[in-house]
């Protein structure tokens, strides 16, 4: 076993491990691609940052990640695809759609030697999803895995991406009610963050402390922080006015508003321009616009804040959300989403529908501080149960595993009888 399986065992236990390597060993030879839009910035490619390693030290050495390529028009129109998935009445233009179109066929003939002969391909969200058009002769099983909530889609955009869906021999939703009717097998798989990448492994307090004290943040004073892109959906307004309402009982609060940008995000300039103009006047309010490779840095803002906020007013997952109560830290979080699936209400932290409703339950949570406690305990035991990297490649791999060899129904994994806190037992777990 590699040293990384080890490091990964110490923190979620044997019978995870044993049971990725008993999915992988079969599965060693074939060639597996992902196909997404960006390196840097997002879910996506955090995850696929340690996806891809992970798979290698099971023994799957041809897993790879490839980029597709494409201008600002392409990405203003992928963008749009973006925001009416998730129920916006936004088409895009004729051009913008011929853009799309053909680029993604320039993309298709540069991925052509990598792609065409692949067992499994992961193509990931709108951005690349017409390249299946351009594989008649595919050798492979091709997966769309969908991360936005298209749970109610906005018609004109989903008749015109649909039939591109169809043609993929499987798709994966984050959650089933984020899915829409489709002829081709569905499968739901949560997202995940990884416990030993640089955003979530532990740091000492002298780090954390410098960390924030380069930014201008006082340690001693409350500290609010949201981690998003700068996305109207994320609500970084609403999250400033949540702030306010809170300052007007407790003025030593701050705020941290901390992101970076995506190469796939057009929009997101435009949003932080209007964070910038609603906390100008406030030398509490911290905006931070930060380079993508600020992973230790995010890690040591979630560390040092009191109460993680994530007021999404739509949201894939919400990773974010996950990092927050991972680092036992209580999360406020929006009703929406993947974020329902994560915040236990009144035990890992709250749910809430408004700026109001937000500003309500900070206050609570500072005049209680035995109960952020009690949040952050039970928050960290969920993650490590449900939301790790760990479980996230066990479902993939039996997804994989079941589509490369026909089969179907159920698939047991077993563990050798060893003991377990005292008793002798043989475990299982079932895909």
């Amino acid at each position: 076993m590699s040293k990384i399986l080890e490091d990964y065992m110490k923190i979620v236990g044997q019978t995870p491990i044993d049971q990725l390597l008993q999915l992988a060993k079969p599965l060693a030879q074939i060639k597996i691609v992902h196909v997404n839009s960006t390196k840097m910035g997002g879910g996506v490619a955090e995850i696929l940052t340690k996806m891809i390693p992970l798979t290698h030290n099971l023994g799957i050495a041809n897993c790879s990640w490839e980029i597709i390529q494409g201008t600002e028009e392409f990405f203003n129109c992928t963008k749009d695809f973006h925001n009416a998935l998730q129920g916006n009445k936004i088409m895009p233009s004729k051009a913008h759609l011929e853009t799309f179109l053909s680029i993604n066929a320039e993309n298709a003939l540069r991925l052509r030697p990598i792609l065409e002969d692949a067992d499994i391909v992961f193509i990931h969200d709108p951005q690349p999803l017409p390249l299946i058009e351009h594989f008649p002769d595919r050798k492979g099983k091709w997966i769309w895995r969908c991360h936005i909530d298209a749970s109610e889609p906005y018609p004109p955009v989903w008749s015109f991406l649909k039939p591109y869906i169809e043609k993929y021999d499987a798709t994966i939703f984050s959650l089933a009610e984020f899915s829409h009717p489709l002829v081709n097998p569905m499968f739901v798989i949560l997202p995940s963050i990884d416990p030993l990448s640089e955003k979530n492994i532990d740091l000492t307090d002298s780090e954390i402390k410098e960390k924030i004290e380069f930014f201008g943040v006082d340690p001693h004073r409350p500290i609010f922080l949201q981690v998003s892109r700068f996305d109207r959906f994320k609500d970084p307004l609403g999250v400033i006015k949540s702030y306010q309402l809170v300052k007007k009982y407790n003025p030593s609060v701050q705020l941290i508003l901390a992101g970076s940008g995506a190469t796939d995000d057009p929009e997101g300039d435009i949003v932080l321009n209007e964070v910038m103009m609603a906390s100008q006047d406030d030398p509490s309010i911290h905006v931070l616009l930060l380079p993508a490779d600020a992973a230790r840095t995010i890690n040591a803002l979630q560390r040092a804040a009191d109460i993680i906020i994530q007021k999404s007013t739509k949201e894939g997952f919400g990773l974010t959300v996950t990092e927050g109560l991972w680092k036992e830290k209580p999360v406020i979080g929006g009703n929406v989403g993947g974020i329902r699936k994560q915040i236990i209400n009144w035990h890992s932290g709250f749910l809430v529908n408004t700026p109001e409703g937000a500003a309500y339950r900070m206050r609570y949570l500072l005049q209680n501080k035995d109960k952020m406690q009690e949040m952050g305990r039970i928050g960290k035991e969920y993650v490590r149960e449900n939301f790790l990297i760990t479980r996230h490649l066990r479902e993939y791999l039996t997804l994989i595993y079941s589509l490369y060899f026909q089969k179907s129904g159920r698939i047991e994994l077993y563990t050798e009888v060893r003991p377990n806190f005292g008793f002798w037992q043989r475990e299982s777990s079932r895909d």
